[in-house]
């Protein structure tokens, strides 16, 4: 095509990015090396190393006849999705940078920033769900997440019904037939590790489950929140999830700095979603994708550390007189359900992880007032140890039957690990230890 039909034709005539590689020969690179540059190309600005920061609200067009390619690509009057840079509440150079280097982690077919996890969340069940459907979860679950199923999304005539986190198949085959005549079936949602037990949920199980109940090709799509062990320790696309769904504020942000959330899996699907957050304006800013651009450089490097050193910690609370249990999936009995789920799943056991007091709330909270080092603070997966009380805290909100049923007692204490020395965390916990 000459200049002049490409003119007249509306095809975008700006030079388009090199093609990052991904390979060395047969060699190919990890996601800790992608994360340095892939996505960008540095000639397309001003040679800059890094991406700059565009503060833009709006995008200017080659021609209107490109704008109104690029119109048709955004509003799915043609197959392919936006051609070109429209409009910021659709997309933007930062933003698609980072779904790039997102998809990566999971080997995803593409990817969605947010605003927050759950306006992630928000934006996936909207999708998917209308009036008369059912969702089919995992519990516990985060308490946000818990609060807009069963309240907000109740308000509108979509029903729930749930499994526990470590269900085996037989169980959750129970779960989905009894959900298949309540309604359609329109989403399976499962978090694993489970907030804030810690509880793993068998990804297999449920992906030969909903097989088994729905045989066509009019499946239910699988989501789940990855926020504890991934992108790093666990990969649940390669289980049979469809979607994976992050709080990038957790580990991928990982600096307590900002607040967005992340979507990736299968293209299909993740277009749909594109289309319902072109809508609601649900996309994260630039700064914002710029930040999180600059953490996953250190991803891997933060979450080893990290890792490291909650098994130093744990393996510290574990014989210590005033701790009942540690909920640390490194200590999962050998044999057990869960300890199977996680041989099959995981690759190592995160730096978060639930600690039970000998007591209750009185002895609980002792403990997070004497604590010198580590804050009393919700969110998880910072550089800094931080420590909360779900059941007063952040799953307040839950009724006081559920959290008993699901174990989020007055003794449990979250604990996020974070990449301080090991020692001095140690010292700061059995100091707390003695006030309790």
């Amino acid at each position: 095509m000459n200049e002049n039909e490409a003119e007249l034709s509306g095809a975008p005539q700006k030079r388009s990015p090199k093609p990052s590689p991904t390979k060395i020969g047969n060699h190919q690179l990890s996601p800790s090396t992608l994360m340095m540059g892939y996505g960008f190309d540095p000639e397309l600005s001003e040679g800059s190393l890094k991406p700059p920061i565009f503060l833009t609200s709006t995008f200017v067009f080659e021609n209107a006849a490109a704008g109104k390619r690029f119109f048709e690509g955004v509003t799915g009057k043609r197959p392919g999705g936006a051609e070109g840079l429209i409009y910021s509440r659709f997309n933007g150079p930062n933003q698609e940078i980072l779904e790039d280097r997102l998809s990566i982690w999971e080997d995803a077919d593409d990817a969605l920033a947010f605003s927050s996890g759950m306006s992630a969340i928000a934006t996936l069940f909207l999708t998917f769900c209308k009036p008369g459907d059912v969702i089919v979860h995992s519990g516990p679950l985060y308490a946000a997440t818990e609060t807009l199923i069963a309240k907000i999304l109740g308000k509108f005539g979509i029903t729930y019904i749930d499994f526990p986190a470590g269900s085996t198949r037989e169980e959750i085959d129970v779960v989905l037939d009894k959900a298949k005549g309540m309604g359609r079936v329109a989403l399976i949602y499962l978090e694993s590790p489970a907030n804030p037990t810690n509880a793993l949920v068998d990804v297999e199980a449920v992906a030969a489950a909903r097989k088994a109940a729905f045989p066509g090709d009019d499946k239910p799509p699988i989501a789940i929140d990855n926020t504890f062990l991934g992108p790093l320790w666990a990969k649940p696309i390669a289980q049979g999830a469809d979607l994976t769904i992050y709080s990038l504020t957790k580990y991928a942000g990982g600096h307590s700095d900002l607040v967005a959330g992340g979507l990736v899996g299968n293209k299909e699907m993740i277009n749909q979603v594109r289309t319902m957050r072109n809508t609601f304006g649900t996309i994260c800013d630039p700064n914002t994708a710029w930040m999180l651009l600059r953490s996953l450089e250190t991803l891997e490097l933060r979450m080893e550390k990290a890792g490291t050193n909650a098994e130093k910690v744990c393996a510290f609370l574990r014989d210590h007189p005033k701790v009942e249990t540690v909920g640390y999936l490194g200590f999962l009995e050998e044999g057990s359900r869960q300890a199977d789920i996680y041989n099959r799943h995981c690759t190592g056991a995160g730096s978060t992880f639930s600690l039970y007091l000998k007591g209750g709330e009185r002895e609980a909270f002792a403990f997070l007032d004497a604590l010198k080092i580590a804050h009393l603070a919700v969110s998880l997966g910072g550089t800094e140890t931080l420590a909360s009380a779900p059941a007063a805290m952040t799953h307040l909100s839950v009724p006081d039957e559920r959290k008993q049923a699901l174990g989020i007692t007055d003794n449990l204490v979250r604990i996020s690990i974070g990449v301080e020395n090991a020692d001095d965390l140690i010292a700061d916990f059995e100091n707390a230890l003695q006030s309790v």
